[in-house]
């Protein structure tokens, strides 16, 4: 099966609900080889810095966040920064990713300080989402284009896709309420892209939504990346249960697989596509290098959110090595703006 045109949602649904999931990975990655050096899957060494788990948002799926009162509440201070920055730089880490929670109680100055502080330890940043960059925007009272060019001007170098989760209001209004909307969440990404800032984006799939939601979120993504070119690598995973209410649906490795698939087949204009070791583990992810993905995404050295819903997959730079390796490819180093490092 070859695909030469631009798939429409018809068609990718259509793709989705029937074909089998071996048929839609060789497509995948028919059309991964011709986007990228079919030889190569690349890699990154960051470290993922959640400076709060202090959140207002109260998503429904989050295991991470806390209230102020809680015990294990905490807001990173600036000596344990330097000491976590400090570690990455000494395992070869290029930049971190830098995230946390709503915490209304924090000045803008706090973020600022902090940026500015990871950039001149010589590390890159690729920090706050656009559900963060929009609450900045209301907690502050300033538009987010001025959120958005103060953290430029401290040393953000580029943006992070969270927050993304399904880009369907329904599903978002029955998930998270309190983050952004639809709207809000494209519309701070494609002014972050117009001042020059790059991002991922990303996809959370398996709790609520339809096979239709997935394929309008890929549409509305690749529509953006249209207009602005800003999008630099796409990621998806499962949503992780864990006793919150939901409904307690486990999320397949097939199930993951076929919407990676899907995901490189219909995102033509975006040049990457990450696998997520994080949430599926080591072979899995390995599998994923032949249905669409051509990069096995970062070290992390932390990670503390889907952790906090029970899944516990860590890697070092030496294992996605080997990973990469023993699949036939050759491992190459990045940066955040997929560039290889010698």
């Amino acid at each position: 099966m070859k695909w030469d045109k631009r798939m429409g949602v018809k068609e990718a649904l259509r793709l989705a609900l029937k074909y089998d999931l071996f048929s839609l990975g060789a497509l995948a990655e028919e059309i991964r080889m011709r986007l990228n050096d079919p030889h190569i899957v690349t890699y990154a060494v960051d470290r993922n810095i959640n400076y709060t788990n202090i959140c207002i948002s109260q998503c429904r799926y989050c295991a991470f966040s806390r209230e102020r009162e809680a015990p294990d509440a905490y807001v990173l201070d600036q000596e344990t920064l330097l000491e976590k920055l400090r570690a990455t730089k000494k395992r070869g880490g290029t930049h971190i990713l830098l995230q946390g929670g709503l915490n209304p109680h924090l000045p803008f100055s706090y973020h600022l300080n902090m940026v500015r502080t990871i950039r001149e330890s010589g590390l890159g940043v690729h920090g706050y989402s656009p559900p963060e960059i929009l609450f900045f925007s209301q907690l502050y009272k300033r538009p987010i284009e001025y959120i958005l060019e103060a953290l430029k001007d401290a040393g953000l170098g580029s943006v992070p896709g969270g927050g993304a989760e399904i880009l369907s209001d329904r599903v978002r209004k029955a998930l998270s309420p309190k983050k952004a909307s639809t709207k809000e969440y494209l519309t701070v990404m494609e002014k972050a892209h117009r001042i020059g800032l790059k991002s991922t984006v990303t996809m959370m799939f398996g709790h609520m939504e339809s096979w239709v939601e997935r394929i309008v979120h890929l549409k509305l993504i690749r529509d953006l990346q249209d207009r602005t070119g800003g999008f630099t690598a796409f990621i998806c995973w499962p949503y992780q249960p864990w006793p919150n209410g939901l409904p307690q649906k486990v999320n397949y490795p097939a199930e993951y697989l076929r919407v990676l698939a899907i995901s490189r087949i219909f995102l033509d204009n975006i040049s990457h596509i990450q696998a997520s070791w994080v949430t599926q583990g080591k072979d899995v992810a390995q599998i994923a290098l032949f249905y669409g993905a051509d990069d096995m995404g970062s070290t992390m050295m932390e990670e503390n959110v889907v952790s906090s819903a029970g899944t516990t997959h860590m890697l070092d730079e030496w294992a996605i090595r080997e990973i990469i390796t023993r699949a036939g490819f050759l491992p190459k180093k990045r940066d955040v703006f997929y560039r290889i490092l010698n």
